[in-house]
């Protein structure tokens, strides 16, 4: 094993060690930290968990602690830092198949050295006998690290260890007896507990925090009414700086953990004096010039206002220029997209084939809000668009619940603004007259652009009105006006007049 200064001194190298200050270093502290591989996670830790140090991941059956730590030691194999895995419950032959459904080829990094299994699990001892004594558990943990060379190392899951005995204090000291030896290791550990419930209340009952860890990572995956939501929080990283909270993550096939943290919104390096066409001239005047480049915009409105319609002149419009577009449908088809498009006499078929265009329809059933907003940045990563549509957020509102709904908002509408991708999002009104959508109400602080659709009743006729509610960093037409959608055209018109309050309960532009 390399000694602690060679490590510290290589930080983009075989240790990958994140030294976390302001002498040189990435952020606020002065512990040595290691990148753990999970997406999301390092920036929640700014920087990964402590260097040579014990982490207690906690959470209850089925929070996905396993997974957290196979990533961890994954990683550490992809950065020439091996691993060992002392598995204490589950059979070292159910892991490996298990872990080979994220992607990872255990059996190659064990058959070239750099991952080594020490299976104390009971189903691997003999009938009748005490599943190890500790003794031997840190004998056969010393022997692979020695074998493999090993810089991290995963427990799991403590609660073996801790159900040894009845007598409680015995237990702890036995355990105590272990981490210290393994300390003497200059490991990095990780040891996962299961908590019967909540882990931020029950995790003190075992007084593990109290002479084991120095940091306690808690993993959540509660019910909020009809749904269930995964959260990730650390709690306490002692001696180094962390964000604080509970943040959303999700476990994908052939990714693991993905944890979703809701970033600070960036600017581009260039300044957005650029203005792009929404493709409607009439939209481009209420904007004095179009929008920004690089901004982000809401169509709010209720069914049948032309929400859906704006989308597709905007997509047109930045194919047509030859500026990639991602056009993400919720509610319509493929096909309905293209044909919607025809109607208005733009060959959207023809874009995609230029590779200028993508569709994708999605069902939104078919996954949870977090699974879906990873799904958003994969594929924009893989389109790389200039413009992003998405239509209708609104299609995902059923999927969690009200909390969950408003961060997957908030995290895909701080997302697009870090990657300054010109966005146009629709979201669905419930009241025809008035009144704001849900989606409105979320994030009205965080976009650029609301452009509101309403009808309107105007002496005995419902008709279309069409306000630009607000337009951040530029003067805006500020009236209520007429939307005229017929063949082939849609047509933006004179001021209504006598028209006062007809839009109560909208926010206050900002």
């Amino acid at each position: 094993m390399s000694p602690a200064g060679e490590a510290a001194s290589d930080p983009g190298g075989r240790h990958a060690l994140l030294d976390l200050g302001g002498d040189g270093h990435e952020r606020g502290g002065s512990v040595p930290k290691l990148l753990t591989g999970i997406p999301g996670f390092d920036h929640v830790a700014m920087g990964g968990l402590p260097a040579r140090r014990a982490t207690v991941v906690a959470g209850q059956a089925g929070s996905a602690k396993t997974v957290f730590a196979g990533q961890f030691l994954a990683e550490g194999v992809r950065r020439g830092e091996p691993g060992v895995f002392v598995t204490l419950e589950e059979p070292a032959a159910d892991l490996r198949a298990n872990l080979a459904t994220l992607g990872w080829d255990v059996p190659a990094w064990e058959a070239a050295g750099d991952w080594r299994f020490v299976d104390a699990s009971p189903l691997s001892t003999a009938a009748g006998t005490s599943p190890y004594s500790l003794e031997t558990l840190t004998a056969q943990i010393g022997h692979a690290v020695d074998a493999t060379g090993g810089e991290r190392l995963v427990l799991d899951s403590l609660n073996a260890v801790l159900a040894l005995h009845e007598d409680g204090a015995a237990t702890r000291q036995r355990l105590r007896t272990l981490i210290a030896s393994l300390r003497a290791m200059g490991l990095t550990m990780l040891l996962t507990v299961e908590t019967p419930g909540d882990p931020g209340g029950t995790l003190s009952r075992y007084g593990i925090e109290e002479f084991v860890a120095d940091n306690v990572v808690l993993l959540r995956n509660v019910r909020e009414g009809a749904f269930r939501r995964r959260t990730v929080e650390v709690l306490k990283m002692r001696g180094a700086m962390h964000h604080k909270g509970d943040v959303a993550f999700t476990v994908l096939p052939g990714k693991g953990l993905v944890v979703l943290p809701v970033g600070a919104p960036t600017a581009a390096p260039d300044a957005h004096e650029e203005r792009v066409s929404t493709g409607n001239e009439g939209i481009d005047r209420l904007a004095h010039g179009g929008l920004f480049r690089g901004s982000s915009t809401l169509v709010s409105g209720p069914t049948g206002t032309g929400k859906t319609l704006i989308a597709t002149q905007f997509a047109a419009d930045s194919a047509s220029r030859g500026e990639r577009v991602l056009f993400l449908a919720y509610e319509e088809t493929h096909d309905q997209i293209y044909r919607n498009g025809q109607s208005w006499g733009h060959d959207l078929r023809a874009y995609e084939e230029q590779g200028l265009l993508r569709i994708v329809s999605l069902y939104p059933e078919v996954a949870s809000l977090d699974d879906h907003l990873v799904q958003i940045r994969d594929l924009v990563d893989g389109h790389r668009p200039s413009r992003l549509i998405v239509d209708s957020l609104s299609a995902l509102e059923r999927l969690g619940s009200p909390v969950a709904y408003r961060e997957f908002v908030i995290g895909l509408t701080s997302y697009v603004k870090q990657i300054a991708v010109a966005s146009l999002m629709t979201a669905s009104a419930t009241h025809l007259i008035g009144g704001t959508s849900v989606t409105e109400s979320h994030i009205s602080g965080l976009i650029d652009v609301i452009l509101v659709l309403r009808y309107v009743e105007v002496d005995s006729e419902l008709k279309r009105g069409i306000l630009m509610l607000k337009m951040r960093g530029s003067a805006h037409d500020q009236q209520i006006r007429e939307l005229t959608i017929g063949e082939g055209s849609m047509v933006v018109g004179s001021a209504f007049s006598g028209l006062d309050g007809i839009l109560m309960g909208q926010p206050s532009p900002r």
